[in-house]
């Protein structure tokens, strides 16, 4: 079923949102001090380009600086791919079958404006993650 979405996602919009990724990423390491904005925009490219049987998980060791980071994004690329997002979201909702497409474009809005501080992992890997996390010590 992931395969199908997937496919059915690259044709849609996922193609478009990963331009637009890759995009604002060569701009970033074009100017050289704003590479680990590119870092993370190709990151969030390639997700934007396959999401189903990702997610999206945050860094327990991300502190001030990706925060900072994350408004200096937010300012200059992450409003913009947000709004992306939620019009190419809202186009897919229209449509029956495309009603799970935009719930996941509705999905990557938190990460388009704060990508910083957050890993992309398989969904099991997130599960084991969490189950670790909030396993009973005794």
């Amino acid at each position: 079923m992931r395969l199908l979405l997937n496919l059915i996602w690259l044709v849609l919009c996922g193609f478009w949102m990963f331009l637009a990724y890759v995009f604002f990423g060569v701009i970033c390491c074009i100017l050289i001090i704003t590479i680990p904005f590119g870092l993370a925009a190709f990151r969030i490219a390639g997700f934007a380009l396959w999401p189903f049987g990702r997610t999206v998980v945050r860094r327990t060791d991300a502190g001030a600086p990706s925060a900072i980071g994350n408004v200096v994004w937010f300012v200059f690329a992450g409003l913009w791919l947000a709004i992306g997002h939620l019009f190419t979201g809202v186009a897919l909702c229209l449509t029956i079958i495309g009603i799970p497409l935009g719930l996941a474009n509705f999905k990557l809005i938190p990460v388009s404006l704060m990508p910083l501080g957050r890993v992309i992992v398989p969904v099991d890997v997130a599960q084991r993650m969490y189950a670790d996390q909030h396993a009973p010590t005794f």
